[in-house]
């Protein structure tokens, strides 16, 4: 089932469940599992467990944390229209400066595709990062699937191949690896219906994460690489006093980020369990070794398989691709990923 949403405001929070229309909860009600999925890149999941420990009245306050760290129109590179090779002069028109949305959605682990038990009292977070545009609420799209169990079909290996640079993002998609294509065939082969496809990080593989985003130039390579290196740097930028003598934004940066973190965190301080004396200890040890404190980066993430044209295929929304993020380089030229196939009836 498909669920259209209209954002409220730029940066919202919805409980899915409660938005689904009666005869979606009537045709659902005898299903013990969902699997919900988002077509976008700016707009997707916290994680079942992330959810669940914060608590549905919790989230904003999640996400007040990220929009202070990323925040909007901070001198990003993605959000430099001029210099967007792949837009032509329609497109700058109309294209939204959200880099800090895309960046938001990676660091604070957004899923694209998800499953909750299908019960009351189960909170479903939808997380919106960029839901307006030129004052005009975007599109959301969300697929809903019932199903009553999930079973392993088959499982397989595939190395990707890196450069020998340490901070790199590598686009899964991308023709020249045939990474995807691969993905592809695998689904075919096995001949489901319905299902969702597990791609995870081998458990020996370190500084290395996952996603599902838009593989921008920009802000992949500039943007993404730069959080990598100082995952402040865009909330340092804020304050110009802090750029002022370079060689002292990580220092000063601990500072305003503190201030900033616990004036976000006020309302929520208590609730969230968290101490001013945490918080200065966590953006400490995240300015010790960036890319190993990224936040909630994931290791792993989720696509979802149906049928498109009488086969299986890997279904993704027209800006989605699969990245590998790495921060420090592996000991091998490539990193193993290990993927699994299941099956939802």
């Amino acid at each position: 089932m498909t669920l259209e949403l209209a954002p409220r405001a730029r940066f919202d929070v919805v409980e899915l469940r409660s938005q689904l229309p009666n005869e979606y909860r009537d045709a659902l009600g005898s299903f013990p599992q969902c699997l919900y999925w988002s077509a976008h890149t700016t707009a997707g999941f916290l994680d079942r467990s992330l959810a669940a420990r914060l608590g549905p009245s919790r989230v904003p306050t999640y996400v007040d944390a990220l929009r202070s760290v990323f925040p909007e129109g901070a001198g990003y590179a993605h959000d430099r229209l001029e210099r967007r090779q792949d837009l032509d002069a329609a497109q700058r028109a109309v294209e939204p400066r959200n880099a800090d949305s895309h960046l938001a959605f990676i660091a604070g682990g957004l899923c694209s595709c998800v499953t909750h038990p299908n019960r009351s009292g189960e909170a479903v977070c939808f997380v919106e990062l960029d839901g307006m545009n030129d004052g005009r609420p975007r599109k959301r799209q969300v697929r809903v699937i019932g199903f009553r169990r999930e079973t392993v079909v088959a499982q397989t290996r595939i190395d990707v191949p890196l450069s020998r640079h340490p901070i790199e993002s590598v686009n899964l998609k991308d023709p020249r690896f045939g990474i995807y294509d691969r993905l592809r065939d695998f689904v075919a082969r096995a001949g489901i219906g319905r299902g969702r496809l597990h791609v995870a990080l081998d458990a020996g593989e370190r500084h290395a994460a996952l996603t599902v985003n838009e593989f921008e130039t920009l802000l992949m390579k500039h943007d993404l690489r730069a959080v990598l290196r100082d995952p402040l740097r865009f909330m340092a930028a804020q304050y110009r006093s802090a750029l002022a003598n370079p060689r002292a934004v990580p220092g000063k940066a601990l500072g305003y980020a503190k201030y900033d973190l616990v004036r976000v965190f006020n309302s929520g301080l208590d609730t969230l369990g968290l101490q001013d004396s945490i918080v200065e200890k966590v953006l400490a040890r995240t300015l010790a070794a960036p890319a190993a404190r990224f936040f909630r980066i994931r290791r792993s993430v989720h696509l979802l398989v149906a049928e498109r044209d009488g086969r299986p295929d890997l279904i993704e929304g027209t800006y989605q691709s699969p990245i590998l993020i790495q921060w420090q380089r592996s000991p091998l030229p490539v990193r193993a990923l290990h993927v699994t196939l299941t099956r939802l009836d």
